[in-house]
């Protein structure tokens, strides 16, 4: 059987993405967790919680696939932003147990799929409000909130730390994303070891650099200082990622 995450355990990425993120939370004190995040408005605190809540909410969308019955990842908008705005304010040792409880209870939740339920639709976002996606995919979803979220504490772990195949993929998947859009500028992107990609059809500028860098700045996480741009004039502004 054939699991999105890869690995000798469906979720053995993601575990690996937990320890190593948990691992970084359990060096911080409270002082550090009050500090600011590369997420706009949020502190590293925040960053945190979230990572917990989406493991709920991860787990959640499991059970659904499981089985059959609808469970939502959050109950609404409203009720998830209210549920890290509470959990930011806790002792750093209250948060990063919250980071290990959530995160056996996920893995307990990929260990009880039973084949079938890897395929079965389900709907993420809160109250269902996502498009619909199989249940394999949940696996996917969680390992990119892990390695991106862990970035944005801004405590050391950066692109260059990425496993080269969460990269590939999040950089293919973020490449199609965007050549759907009409916000995104048309670009020609380089791809160090990995080709070229064209987002739109007359492309005035080509961005080319190391896979985790593009990717990285594609996504928000860095201004592309790293990159390479012809004409050399600076770097296109790009939208949100999601």
């Amino acid at each position: 059987m054939s699991h999105d995450s890869g690995g000798d355990s469906p979720a053995g990425p993601v575990t690996a993405a937990t320890e190593r993120l948990i691992a970084t939370a359990a060096t911080l004190d409270d002082a550090d967790l009050a500090a600011s995040s590369l997420c706009p408005g949020w502190t590293r605190a925040h960053v945190l919680t979230h990572v917990a809540r989406n493991a709920d909410g991860c787990a959640n969308l499991l059970a659904w696939a499981r089985t059959g019955r609808e469970n939502p990842m959050y109950a609404s908008r409203e009720s998830r932003a209210a549920d890290i705005e509470a959990g930011a304010r806790r002792p750093a040792a209250d948060i990063v147990d919250d980071l290990r409880i959530t995160a056996d209870r996920f893995v307990r939740a990929v260990m009880e799929m039973p084949d079938d339920g890897w395929e079965r639709q389900v709907r993420g976002g809160p109250a269902a409000s996502g498009d619909p996606l199989p249940g394999r995919r949940v696996l996917w979803l969680r390992l990119r909130e892990l390695e991106v979220h862990h970035v944005d504490l801004g405590t050391g772990y950066g692109p260059a730390d990425w496993p080269a195949a969460f990269v590939r993929r999040a950089l293919d998947e973020t490449v199609r994303a965007f050549g759907r859009r009409e916000d995104v500028p048309a670009l020609t992107l380089e791809i160090d070891d990995a080709g070229v990609e064209h987002l739109g059809a007359e492309a005035p500028v080509t961005v080319g650099g190391d896979p985790a860098e593009l990717l990285s700045w594609l996504i928000g996480r860095s201004d592309g200082a790293a990159l390479r741009v012809q004409p050399a004039d600076r770097l296109p502004a790009l939208p949100s990622w999601l």
